[in-house]
């Protein structure tokens, strides 16, 4: 099998020194060898040292590599995000510049894996739940990759990154990392485009009334206005919509009260400026802002937005247009944003479907969330169904 383009940029920009040859690395790639070795690691739950917490645990195949359930908030404060449809998710960016329209518009920060885009690949967000003690709780490299030099696919760390990869505890841990990189890049696992829209844009299928009525309301820069982050037409390079433009945007959802974190009152998630991330700490104006997901499989969801503070699909898409118009249904009787402090109100985005006065009519009323919730469910892959 040819190595994909793709992954041997992706193996050449995350090389660890240790790997770096004689001969080059590309050279002895073998992807089919190194995808299953991933696969076996990511569903090795005895990398963690309770023996039951693996990659697949928050990232199940069978929920489009996303939360098994419910409970999305088991391990920490932040809502385990789907892994699927990020093959093309840049590195973070603070002025991210589209090559597929105006060069020339800065679109501000964008990209990065995690909720903050801390994480510049997939390789480096790897390491975050490996040694998360919110995660799989890892204590160290070092453990981790005893760990690995005891599992029944050591041999293929060893014939794929030779046999003293054991010898150096960095060496053995970045090779898992690089494996799980690459399995990540599996087609038919992370980005199959096998949706119902997918055969819609390929002339298979059509929508139904309500659907076709969600799509324009959908696009509709004065009614719902989702695809201004999250992008619906096929690109200008032929490739089909990932239905996010990986932008950071602050939207205020409201405060969960189940998360442990936020027993103290004093506890925030400002997203880009921490408590996470702290390279951004001195930057007000990115305060509250989180990634925006691909809306690709969302119908699959049982938690929404980066804190799982809305439990419904159609509850998330009514969030959009009654935060100011109806804000007491959101943030309690008084009506007033209870996660994002006062000092950074500004940064909340007041575009279409948001803005309008306290009682004032929403933009979308309940048959067009409806039939916008009728649209988003024709974005759940095949295999899922």
């Amino acid at each position: 099998m040819r190595c994909p383009r793709f992954v041997l940029v992706i193996l050449a920009a995350t090389l660890p020194a240790w790997a770096q040859a004689p001969a080059p690395y590309a050279q002895r790639v073998d992807v089919p060898r190194l995808t299953a070795l991933g696969r076996a690691i990511f569903f090795d739950a005895e990398l963690s040292p309770s023996g039951e917490v693996s990659c697949a645990s928050c990232h199940d195949p069978r929920h489009a590599y996303g939360p098994p359930d419910a409970d999305v908030l088991k391990l920490g404060f932040r809502a385990a995000p789907s892994l699927r449809y990020l093959s093309s998710l840049p590195p973070f960016s603070e002025h991210f510049f589209d090559n597929d329209g105006d060069d020339s518009v800065d679109l501000g920060p964008t990209g990065g894996h995690t909720w903050d885009g801390r994480a510049a690949s997939a390789h480096e967000q790897a390491r975050l739940p490996l040694l998360s003690p919110d995660e799989m709780g890892g204590p160290s490299v070092a453990a981790v990759a005893a760990r690995l030099r005891a599992a029944p696919y050591a041999a293929q760390l060893q014939a794929l990154f030779g046999a003293a990869v054991f010898e150096r505890p960095e060496a053995a841990f970045d090779a898992a990392l690089m494996a799980l990189e690459v399995f990540q890049q599996s087609p038919q696992d992370f980005y199959p485009f096998n949706s119902r829209f997918d055969a819609v844009l390929r002339g298979q299928a059509r929508l139904s009334a309500p659907e076709a009525r969600g799509l324009a309301l959908f696009n509709d820069p004065a009614k719902g206005n989702c695809a201004s982050c999250h992008l619906s037409e096929i690109r200008s390079d032929g490739a089909f919509p990932l239905f996010t433009d990986f932008g950071h945007i602050a939207i205020g959802v409201p405060r969960n009260a189940e998360i442990k974190a936020n027993a103290d009152p004093r506890f925030v998630d400002l997203g880009l400026c921490g408590p996470l991330r702290t390279d951004l700490a001195a930057h007000p104006e990115y305060c509250g802002r989180f990634r925006t997901p691909s809306l690709r499989n969302v119908a699959l969801r049982r938690r929404f937005f980066h804190n799982g503070a809305v439990r419904t699909l159609e509850d998330a898409v009514r969030f959009y247009v009654q935060r100011d118009t109806e804000p007491a249904r959101w943030y309690g009787a008084a009506g007033e944003l209870d996660e994002l402090p006062a000092t950074y109100r500004a940064n909340l985005n007041t575009e279409p479907p948001f803005g309008g006065a306290r009682g004032a009519r929403p933009v979308l009323n309940e048959a067009e969330i409806a039939d916008i919730v009728a649209f988003l469910k024709t974005l759940t892959d095949a295999d899922q169904l």
